[in-house]
């Protein structure tokens, strides 16, 4: 039986696609244009020496356009896709192609370093690989009883 990652804002986008048909246009508030992306989906698994997290990014084109950050075990991923123009807008019919600026931070299952950190973008994936921490950083602490 595969696995179906949930998605909660599917139904939003169904909605909208029945919108776009009841009033033949992009229904503002959803619209793939808008300047604001928000939700990126992200895969995150560990191996035996790190946390690896990819996502689909497609549309970047420069280092500055995304940033990465990782705190203690929090990985933000943020930035901005520009879409230049190509076509006056009272000519185009349909725009899907997503620009705008994008966010997520999610939880890591395992304490990462932020020293060993090394982020790829391939083919409009980006892919972040994060050295676990090693050793065990739990503290036994004993209560004392009076």
């Amino acid at each position: 039986m595969p696995l179906v990652p949930y998605e909660p804002f599917r139904h939003l986008e169904t909605m909208r696609r029945e919108l776009d048909r009841f009033f033949d246009h992009d229904f503002a508030p959803f619209k793939a244009g808008s300047p604001f992306l928000g939700h990126l989906n992200v895969d995150v698994y560990e191996t035996e020496q790190e946390v690896v997290a990819t996502c689909d990014i497609p549309g970047l084109e420069k280092q500055e356009d995304v940033h990465i950050d990782v705190d203690q075990n929090m990985l933000t991923i943020s930035g901005s896709i520009q879409r230049v123009n190509e076509v006056k807008e009272e000519h185009m019919h349909r725009q899907e192609r997503l620009s705008g600026r994008f966010h997520r931070s999610i939880a890591l299952p395992a304490q990462v370093s932020p020293d060993n950190v090394t982020a790829t973008y391939k083919n409009g994936v980006l892919e972040v690989r994060m050295q676990k921490m090693q050793g065990d950083n739990k503290k036994r602490i004993d209560v004392q009883f009076h």
